[in-house]
């Protein structure tokens, strides 16, 4: 096992509690991890941590919320990383949703939920920074739609944005890397955390204190 390897074996024992990963993760190394009924548990078990801990939107069961987490990550590069900008996240969901036979809002609302935001989820048709500051100054929508001269619904999604990456780094993003750890190999998980550091999660740490409590 590499140093990589141990890493994310690390990531998903502090997460969930288990060290059964271990072996898994030795063996799923340069492709993605096989769709066998150990990945689905360790998913599960993340996804029923999360609902522990944070209070849900969605009305997914926790076995559509394994699913689409498993969907997510086989979308590959343009699906996880919604590189196809605004317009390539939408068709996305929607893709996803046709899966689990819902709404694309209803994919958004779990996806947020599941701390999954892709990096084009953050192209708001205003200045994203500026909302941002304004989300983390608790300023409600309504004012924040008057100063940014936007639409309340727009402010309403994107604030939801913020508030799940604001959310996820308190965690250390740690439930997306126990997502990565068990269903993608180690050289993508480390362009996604590289990514998703470069497209604003660093600098909503200046906004908050980490908590690294589970």
């Amino acid at each position: 096992m590499d140093d990589k390897t141990a890493e994310l074996r690390d990531i998903f024992v502090e997460a969930t509690g288990s060290d059964t990963v271990t072996e898994r993760q030795a063996e799923a190394r340069g492709s993605l991890a096989d769709d066998g009924d150990d990945d689905v548990e360790r998913v599960r078990e993340l996804v029923r941590r999360m609902r522990e801990r944070y209070e849900f939107e969605t009305d997914l069961d926790d076995d559509a919320l394994v699913r689409l987490v498993r969907e997510f990550y086989a979308e590959g590069t343009d699906g996880a990383d919604g590189t196809d900008g605004t317009n390539g996240v939408e068709d996305a969901d929607e893709a996803l949703a046709a899966v689990l036979d819902v709404d694309a809002e209803a994919v958004f609302t779990a996806r947020m939920d599941l701390h999954l935001v892709r990096p084009a989820d953050r192209d708001a048709p205003v200045e994203y920074e500026a909302l941002r500051r304004r989300v983390v100054d608790g300023e409600r929508d309504a004012a924040i739609a008057s100063a940014l001269d936007a639409d309340p619904a727009v402010v309403a999604h994107y604030r939801r944005v913020v508030e799940t990456d604001l959310e996820s780094t308190r965690a250390n993003d740690r439930f997306r890397d126990g997502f990565e750890a068990v269903l993608t190999d180690s050289e993508l998980t480390g362009r996604h955390a590289r990514d998703a550091r470069e497209d604003g999660l660093r600098e909503a740490t200046e906004d908050i204190e980490t908590d690294v409590s589970l």
